[in-house]
């Protein structure tokens, strides 16, 4: 069996100390997060939680099953395995913004419907939202420009509604 690339969707009581019993869980049976984001629901008592992590099927099994059994753990659902869904991630980059590159970092923006949401004399700081192949491709674009910094959100997703026919 292959290794391969699961995200969960975990909703968890809203408490201090829930999301440490969860990233406790990890570590301690040596399981790797790739990434991890949390905000509270629509009820104020209750987070969701995206948390991607790779493995053989028999290791997320694994993984869900142990995260069902901390008592903080409403509902785990295997996003990856319960057919369509849309996942996204949000960057902010800071690039230099020399005379001479400002035009081609506007065009790529342009082409992957980035912002440009901060500018200062010497950089620009665009932020794009998308797939991670879509931010690491606008990454890879901007790099000759000179990055300064990138801050990358985990990846969230949800579940598509099955169209009618």
């Amino acid at each position: 069996m292959s290794e391969k690339r699961h995200t969960l969707s975990v909703l968890v009581e809203n408490t201090p100390g829930a999301l440490a019993r969860i990233a406790g869980l990890f570590s301690g049976r040596g399981f790797n997060i790739d990434s991890l984001c949390v905000a509270e629901t629509l009820d104020p008592t209750l987070s969701h939680l995206t948390l991607v992590t790779h493995g053989d099927d028999q290791i997320i099994e694994q993984i869900i099953k142990q995260l069902r059994r901390l008592v903080d753990v409403y509902k785990v659902v295997n996003v990856t395995e319960e057919g369509e869904y849309v996942e996204r991630e949000m960057a902010l980059i800071k690039v230099r913004a020399e005379k001479e590159n400002r035009e081609e970092i506007f065009r790529i923006c342009e082409i992957f419907r980035c912002k440009i949401v901060d500018v200062s004399p010497r950089s620009y700081v665009v932020e794009v939202t998308g797939d991670k192949n879509k931010l690491e491709a606008v990454i890879e674009l901007l790099k000759p420009m000179g990055i300064k910094e990138i801050v990358r959100t985990g990846t969230i997703a949800m579940k598509r509604e099955k169209k009618s026919t």
